[in-house]
């Protein structure tokens, strides 16, 4: 009869057969159209409507473009993520930017567009196909030696800003996302528009894109 040790031994060494055996797994789906969904708090009529990735369009007074649009594959955790920036047109034509940041679908009020009027959130991503795997967590440093201070652990960000978007890192360092507020910027053409007020055609600008 095998000892404790032995059985041990080989539930070890089985697991980490089976580990090396299967095959890694994509954390994420990089999608190519954001679906947002915009309230007129006035009138409180909501709407939904789908962007592609770096395009503009206008919802009320507020124009967004997001940059990404992340979800998770059916075996992952559910989450639907987009990095957006959200700028304010104003009554003196003046644009500003109240938003830069990241999106949760599953949590809408997480976010920081403050806005009198209107209210945009996330609610979906879709036609990913192109699956992105995280790169693996860094193995655990050695515990310290006796008279050494322990280094401050440093506690990662959420998520990683998007190659291209302003203050980006360079590689794979993760950074806290702090959204400015009203920064003013070069005005945007969006590619459509969005009014609450318009009773039919979804919310769609009846005189077309521009």
């Amino acid at each position: 009869m095998p000892s404790l040790r032995r059985v041990i031994a080989l539930a070890a060494l089985s697991g980490a057969a089976l580990a090396l055996a299967a095959p890694a797994k994509a954390d994420r789906i990089r999608n190519p159209v954001a679906v947002f969904a915009g309230l007129d708090k006035i009138t409180g009529r909501i709407i939904s409507f789908e962007v592609a990735i770096d395009e503009t369009v206008q919802f009320g007074a507020l124009q967004l473009t997001p940059r990404v649009c992340w979800t998770r594959p059916p075996t992952e955790a559910p989450q639907t993520t987009s990095f957006t920036e959200v700028d304010e047109v104003t009554f003196n034509n003046e644009y500003r930017r109240i938003f830069t940041g990241w999106m949760y679908a599953a949590s809408p009020g997480l976010h920081g567009v403050e806005h009198a009027i209107y209210d945009v959130w996330l609610t979906d991503c879709k036609g990913g196909t192109e699956l992105v795997v995280d790169p693996k967590e860094p193995e655990a440093s050695p515990p310290p030696t006796a008279g050494q201070r322990p280094e401050r652990p440093v506690r990662p960000a959420r998520e990683t800003l998007p190659p291209g978007v302003p203050g980006a890192p360079g590689g794979n360092q993760r950074i806290d996302v702090a959204p400015p507020q009203g920064v003013p910027v070069q005005p945007r053409a969006p590619t459509q528009r969005f009014f609450p007020t318009n009773p039919t055609g979804g919310g769609r600008d009846p005189a077309g894109g521009n």
